[in-house]
């Protein structure tokens, strides 16, 4: 199962990296990392994407709730969160799927970003199954580069952080 947890810590030199080797020590795997400062400049948002039992989550949000420069855990796997990402994907785009190319870009609210007579550079935001649906369309036409944010979350209603 895919959980993503939300860490806020203070905004301090090697943070991160305990954080990261909090995973890699215990063997757990990060499937996309965020980190972003927030309203408050002293704290940082790290957002976690991992894969695990409901037991494996118990024990990684103990862990990082151990760590001294942790404020905060959340877990949003509960689909109480607004999930986001963003992609840069480098299509091919010769004068036969030009046409193709720019209705798929239409029909997910996707931009072109750059043009070139081979290719479209296209960014597009959402959720993580959005930015799959539209690659899974762009593949057969040509897919010469991506570039993913990874996820970030935002709590729904009162569940969240004030940081």
């Amino acid at each position: 199962m895919q959980h993503t947890i939300s860490v806020v810590v203070e905004n301090e030199f090697g943070v991160l990296s305990r954080v990261v080797g909090l995973f890699s020590g215990r063997g757990f795997n990060i499937d996309s990392l965020s980190v972003a400062p927030t309203m408050d400049e002293s704290l940082s948002r790290i957002t976690i994407v991992t894969r695990g039992d409901d037991a494996i989550l118990e024990q990684i949000s103990k862990q990082l709730n151990k760590l001294v420069d942790v404020i905060k855990v959340l877990d949003f796997s509960d689909g109480s969160a607004i999930e986001r990402e963003m992609a840069l994907i480098k299509v091919a785009a010769e004068d036969d799927s030009r046409a193709e190319v720019l209705r798929i870009v239409d029909i997910f609210r996707a931009k072109i970003v750059d043009v070139t007579p081979k290719s479209y550079t296209i960014e597009i935001t959402g959720n993580p199954s959005k930015i799959n649906a539209i690659l899974d369309l762009l593949k057969p036409l040509g897919l010469k580069e991506l570039v993913r944010t990874g996820a970030v979350a935002i709590g729904r209603g009162p569940k969240g952080w004030k940081g």
